[in-house]
C-alpha cells in the first residue's frame, strides 16, 4: 500500500521508490485555479500573512504533469514536514531567516530559482503566479534519494463511530471561506469556497477521503514576510504540542485531540477514549486552523 494514503498505487504495480515530495502551492485568489492537487497524497492548508492560506502538497505514490503555482517557503513548513523524515521541499525562495532554518533542518530544500530548466509556464499567468513544474522533473532534481517515507496516519476501511457530518465550514478569511461537503454517492468530500466549487486547471474539483481539522496555536513574527508589514505566521506544532482535532471520514465526525512529541514523530490524532483515529484509505486534507477560528459542522 502507498505509505501516505493506505491505498494501492493508482497506476497499479509496486509502490514507487521515491521520497515524499512537498510542493508549496499558492492559494491567493489571483493564483487560482491551481494544478496538481488532485494527484497529491496529502495536502496541508496553512494560514499565512493576511489570513490567506497556502498549501503544502505532498506527493509520493502519484505523478502530476503540472503542479502550481509554486510559491515561497514559510517557517511553519518545517513543523509540517518534519514527520516525513527528510522530504524534498520545493518552493520559489523565501525570506533569509526561513531559508536558513530550513537548511538547518532535515528537510531537503529545492529552490526553483536555481532550477529554471524544470519550470513550466501556463498561458495567461503572470508572476508571481506563473511557476509550475511536473513532479517527475522535481524528483529528478534529487535522484539519489529513493527511500519512501514511513506512514504518518493509520488507516482502516471500517469507519469508526461518529456524529453525522455532511458539511464543514472553515472561515479562514473572506478570500478563503472554505467549505467541504460530503458526497455520499462518491464517498468523498468536495471542496468549495462558499457555494462555489473549488475547481483545478484540469476541471477536477478538489476532493479528499479524509478532512482532518487540526486546531493550532498561532503567533506572529519576528520577521516581516512582505513590504506592507505582514508578519510571518508561526504555529506551535512541536515539541510536546497538542490541541483539539476533528476528523471527518465517511460522512461522520470523530472529535478528539492531537499530539506531537518531536519534530520527527508523526502527529497522533486520538479519540476521546485515547485510541488513535483511523483514516479512510485515500487522500487526506489537513486543515491547520487557528484555535481562534470557529469551525461549523452541518449534520
Amino acid at each position: 500500500m502507498c505509505p501516505l494514503t493506505g491505498a494501492p498505487p493508482p497506476s497499479g504495480g509496486a509502490v514507487p521508490q521515491l521520497p515524499a515530495l512537498a510542493v508549496k502551492v499558492d492559494n491567493y485568489p489571483a493564483g487560482r485555479p491551481q494544478a496538481g492537487l488532485d494527484h497529491a497524497d496529502i495536502v496541508f492548508e496553512e494560514p499565512v500573512e493576511g489570513m490567506i492560506t497556502r498549501y503544502v502538497a505532498v506527493f509520493q505514490c502519484q505523478q502530476a504533469s503540472l503542479i502550481g503555482p509554486i510559491r515561497s517557503a514559510r517557517n511553519i513548513d518545517i513543523g509540517i514536514l518534519g514527520e516525513f523524515g527528510d522530504p524534498l521541499l520545493v518552493s520559489v525562495g523565501g525570506i533569509n531567516p526561513v531559508i536558513s532554518n530550513i537548511e538547518n533542518s532535515p528537510i531537503q530544500e529545492i529552490d526553483l530559482r536555481d532550477h529554471g530548466s524544470v519550470v513550466q509556464t501556463v498561458a495567461g499567468r503572470q508572476a508571481p503566479y506563473a511557476t509550475f513544474a511536473s513532479t517527475s522533473a522535481l524528483w529528478e532534481l534529487d535522484p539519489k534519494d529513493t527511500g519512501p517515507p514511513n506512514p504518518v496516519f493509520r488507516y482502516a476501511t471500517t469507519a469508526p463511530t461518529g456524529m453525522p457530518a455532511s458539511s464543514i465550514t472553515i472561515p479562514f478569511s473572506q478570500d478563503s471561506d472554505v467549505t467541504w461537503r460530503y458526497d455520499s454517492a462518491l464517498g468523498t468530500y468536495l471542496r468549495y469556497y462558499g457555494t462555489t466549487p473549488d475547481v483545478l486547471l484540469d476541471g477536477v474539483q478538489n476532493s479528499a477521503s479524509n478532512i482532518v481539522v487540526q486546531f493550532v496555536h498561532i503567533f506572529y513574527g519576528p520577521w516581516y514576510e512582505n513590504d506592507v508589514g505582514g508578519l510571518e505566521v508561526q504555529a506551535t506544532l512541536y515539541p510536546d504540542a497538542s490541541g483539539k482535532a476533528e476528523v471527518f471520514r465517511n460522512g461522520v465526525e470523530i472529535s478528539g485531540t492531537w499530539h506531537r512529541s518531536t519534530l520527527a514523530s508523526p502527529t497522533q490524532f486520538l479519540s476521546s477514549t485515547g485510541a488513535e483515529i483511523p483514516l479512510q484509505p485515500g487522500r487526506t486534507w489537513v486543515e491547520l486552523v487557528p484555535d481562534t477560528v470557529t469551525v461549523s459542522v452541518g449534520p
